[in-house]
């Protein structure tokens, strides 16, 4: 059925002809019978990794398979969304290994993207806890794969947008938990500077992010709130909570019924909503115990909230930089701005190690922000795009809708090595998306 598809960002949209399948049966014969396909899961990543001639719904493709209490391992189809996962393994004790910040994202969306979340320093990215996975490749075949067993396709599945075929199952281990709370802690920093500091002096703290003030200039560049925390204890709860520690109160969502009109996010309104969000921590330390959504999920308490900023769409840009080129970080924010095109949601955070073929995580500096598409946006990320490789750095596949061929492939060392294995792998070019063909991956 021909139908109008945009991710998150709402920007791109195409008309694509979106395929349905509920049996791995009828998924092989569609993938073997057609060309120029990709599977899609919720939508929920920003650019253009999941959109192309023909999309593979996996919605319907998603049953929890197993779920081993004592050990901690759930296996499940690739359609299922991870909050259907955690209203599942959360009143045994158990939580995701790592966690992007949506929860309604499919597993075979965290695989394709490699998620990472707050805890990347300690935990990795996700594709560190999958113990194997199955894909149906190019001509129809499917394997099984994992860190010792077709560790080629495997590599190259984790992170590489769904172009070596159609994930199907993912087996994977948990993190043990003994309450569903999270013990918040919130510190001020004035300016980039302080935050960078404060994230060496807090590091040994599973989960922490940074919400930064784009806009500021002078002493206050880059002022800050470094938020970290670690699963809460049952002694650490408030006598209220010990009362069910695995169980969370049901709470009203609310929504964005439409499209807000373009003019309502400006440089003021920007500068608003920061000083009201700087303002609110009163002290410069604030600690308190809440549940694990609004911690690790903050923006999905509001329903369609990429409807803020309006029928146009937004992009987000998110890039990384080496531990050792913070000065590009500043020369990017300094950039911003000046342009005064601050983003609402600037989010900051630290990656650890990480050694992978084409997962976007390095060690170092990774920094996302969301720009509503206007007139003369392009051309300015293309400059960000120059200074992110001009420091060493590279932007995240999963939120990318328009960058130029020559910046991924010289940005990605792996990135001819993955292009062969997926050559190897899709047989035909039958897996194809727009973002595949803007950055010459795919014919």
């Amino acid at each position: 059925m021909q139908k109008r598809l945009a991710n998150w960002g709402n920007y791109p949209a195409v008309a694509s002809d979106e395929n349905v399948f509920t049996q791995e049966a009828q998924l092989r014969k569609f993938v073997v019978s057609n060309t120029h396909m990709i599977a899609r899961g919720n939508g929920r990543c920003y650019g253009d990794a999941s959109l192309g001639e023909h999309s593979i719904s996996m919605l319907r493709y998603d049953k929890v398979l197993a779920f081993d209490k004592e050990n901690g391992i759930l296996e499940a189809q690739a359609g299922v969304t991870l909050d259907q996962i955690l209203d599942i393994i959360v009143p045994h004790g158990w939580f995701l290994p790592v966690t992007p910040g949506t929860k309604y994202i499919t597993l075979g969306g965290a695989v394709a993207s490699d998620v990472h979340g707050k805890n990347h320093h300690v935990d990795g990215s996700f594709s560190g806890h999958i113990i194997d996975m199955d894909i149906i490749t190019g001509n129809g075949e499917t394997i099984c794969c994992s860190h010792t067993a077709h560790t080629d396709l495997f590599w190259a599945t984790c992170g590489g947008m769904g172009l070596t075929g159609v994930i199907t199952r993912i087996k994977f281990s948990l993190k043990k938990i003994s309450t569903a709370y999270i013990k918040q802690t919130q510190i001020k920093a004035s300016n980039l500077e302080e935050v960078i500091r404060l994230f060496d002096e807090y590091k040994h703290y599973t989960y922490s992010m940074a919400w930064i003030d784009c806009l500021q200039k002078g002493d206050s560049f880059g002022r800050s709130i470094l938020i970290v925390g670690e699963h809460a204890a049952p002694e650490e709860l408030s006598a209220k909570q010990k009362e069910a520690p695995l169980k969370l109160p049901a709470k009203r969502k609310l929504s964005v019924p439409f499209n807000l009109p373009s003019f309502v996010l400006n440089t003021f309104t920007v500068k608003a909503f920061n000083w009201l969000y700087y303002g609110k921590n009163y002290k410069k330390e604030m600690h308190k115990v809440i549940p694990y959504e609004p911690f690790f999920y903050p923006l999905d308490a509001i329903l369609h909230w990429n409807r803020g900023y309006g029928k146009a769409g937004f992009v987000q840009y998110q890039f990384v930089l080496p531990l050792n080129k913070k000065e590009g970080l500043v020369t990017i924010l300094k950039r911003i701005s000046d342009k005064g095109w601050g983003s609402f949601l600037a989010v900051l955070k630290v990656f650890g190690q990480q050694d992978s073929l084409i997962s976007f995580p390095m060690e170092g500096y990774t920094l996302a922000l969301d720009f509503p598409v206007r007139n003369g946006l392009l051309p300015f990320l293309d400059e960000l795009d120059e200074i992110v490789l001009q420091y060493g750095g590279r932007l995240y596949l999963s939120k990318d809708a328009r960058m130029k061929q020559e910046i991924f492939w010289n940005s990605y060392p792996n990135a001819a090595k993955f292009a062969a294995i997926v050559q190897q792998y899709n047989t035909n070019n039958r897996f194809v998306s727009l973002q595949s063909e803007r950055l010459l991956l795919t014919k």
